[in-house]
């Protein structure tokens, strides 16, 4: 029964597969004005202004409104496999009126775009018969129905080996959670003095203190968030976790008057990173210097080390921003909040990883808004990927990396270095939401603004590189934080001033 099901699932395939093959591609209009046109051109073949669509039967129109004007930003197939239900390109204003864009599924359809009210929801018309789908539908249910047989069958045999792997599988154990009120701990602080407010974040305030005369940042938890207090405290207190690139921690403790869990880091003079951004440009060496210790603290972050039977997992940061980045009086970066965090467990003697978190019910922690990967925003999360998981912060470090670099003044010689802002401000305004996030970043593939002139520099296409390669739509193909400091110790060699 088995076999026979087998063989008629492949018959089916195969048919599916020579039936797809005789339908003719979808033919639009080429024609891409801004610089990343390139990205498009992998959608389909182009001869002069016409595109062959590969993998897709929709053509996409985007038109740029420059006073009250349309302006072509992009004509090409879709890149990104949306639905195209209309025959005709249907558009609506997209990021502010900014923007309008339409998908269609007829050939040259986005040569002709008609606009239509955002209110107005476009009839959905199918331009495939009735009897294809049919047959379509009753094919993709035989096949289902084929490999739902096969994959039962590996499904047992997988879950006798993963039981298997597991019987050997040896995780490294935790420290419980430090209670000050039943046992004295190193890390329990009682004597600490909270002064002035610094910040106030969602899940907590942070202070300025004192402690043991010296200055010190206390962050103080708000109520029903004790979880993010205690992924947190994990973090911080895994073996070797000291390193210059991630914030010192000197202990954890509990307001008397509330009883508000806090943490108690060393004193970081310049404040966040984004704080310092603000009030601070760079010369290069010292952008140089921000940049490198950021990129060497989280390749310290991503790494799996093993010291005189002492194990540090690799972990994950999930909400890496330039408000959760200290800068340290020697100018150099310190990486914090590590509420969001994931920690990677490594079985030993197999090259598996799995995920040891206590926070994540359900959801996975997407971060600050403005530093959401594509792959995020779009929803296409795959929890059992530690690659997945270290590949977010690399896309989210590309950011930080252009935050500091537009803030560096040997950048911008003869002319005014920009003020500081967060990335996608400058093309979407302040008020980002995930709506116009997801049309820019994912659909539209656009990134932060790179100054032109900075081809004219010497290591100004070396810049343009690293970033483009960490902020890749495609996250296999993004550098590991490892090869991002590599490069700039590179850039230090190559182009001190």
């Amino acid at each position: 029964m088995l076999q026979w099901l087998l063989v008629l699932a492949l018959q089916c395939v195969f048919t599916c597969i020579s039936q797809q093959s005789l339908l003719e591609k979808r033919r639009c209009v080429f024609q891409v004005t801004h610089r990343e046109g390139h990205r498009y051109t992998s959608a389909g073949n182009v001869s002069g202004s016409v595109q062959v669509c590969e993998n897709t039967p929709c053509c996409l129109a985007i038109y740029h409104i420059i006073n009250g004007q349309q302006k072509v930003d992009t004509l090409a197939c879709d890149k990104v496999g949306m639905s195209c239900p209309d025959a005709t390109c249907k558009a609506h204003p997209h990021l502010n009126n900014r923007f309008i864009m339409c998908v269609c599924n007829t050939d040259f359809c986005n040569s002709n775009i008609t606009l239509t009210p955002q209110s107005e929801q476009p009839p959905h018309t199918n331009s495939y018969s009735a009897a294809k789908t049919t047959v379509l539908a009753v094919v993709v249910i035989v096949v289902v129905i084929g490999f739902a047989v096969i994959a039962i069958k590996w499904r047992s045999i997988a879950k006798r080996k993963k039981e298997n792997l597991q019987s050997s599988c040896h995780d490294y154990s935790l420290q419980p959670l430090c209670s000050c009120e039943e046992k004295t701990s190193q890390n329990c602080i009682t004597d600490i003095e909270i002064q002035q407010v610094v910040s106030q974040g969602h899940f907590a305030t942070v202070f300025q203190g004192k402690y043991q005369e010296s200055e010190v940042i206390v962050k103080v938890y708000l109520r029903g968030w004790k979880q993010k207090f205690t992924t947190e405290k994990e973090i911080y207190e895994l073996p070797l976790m000291k390193h210059g690139g991630i914030a010192h921690f000197l202990g954890i403790g509990r307001k008397p008057d509330d009883s508000s869990w806090f943490i108690v880091l060393q004193f970081a003079k310049y404040g966040s990173l984004h704080s310092f951004l603000r009030e601070h440009t760079t010369s290069w060496k010292e952008t140089l210097k921000l940049c490198q210790s950021l990129s060497q603290g989280l390749s310290y972050l991503h790494s799996d080390l093993h010291s005189h039977d002492v194990h540090k997992p690799p972990v994950a940061h999930g909400d890496l921003s330039s408000s959760n980045v200290l800068v340290k009086a020697d100018g150099t970066c310190a990486l914090c909040d590590f509420g969001c965090s994931t920690i990677l467990r490594s079985c030993s003697g197999h090259g598996l990883w799995q995920q040891h978190t206590t926070h994540m019910e359900g959801h996975f922690p997407l971060g600050t808004l403005n530093y959401m990967a594509p792959e995020i925003l779009e929803g296409s999360v795959n929890l059992s990927s530690s690659l997945f998981l270290m590949q977010v912060d690399i896309y989210a470090l590309s950011l930080v990396l252009w935050e500091i670099l537009m803030r560096c003044s040997d950048l911008f010689e003869g002319a005014i270095v920009p003020q500081h802002l967060l990335p996608y401000e400058l093309e979407l305004d302040a008020n980002v939401t995930r709506e116009t996030l997801m049309l820019y970043v994912y659909e539209m593939d656009k990134r932060p603004f790179i100054p032109e002139h900075w081809d004219l520099l010497p290591q100004g296409s070396v810049l343009k590189e690293l970033l483009t390669d960490c902020w890749d739509r495609d996250m296999g193909a993004r550098l590991t934080a490892a090869c991002v400091d590599n490069r700039l110790v590179s850039l230090l060699s190559s182009y001190s001033q």
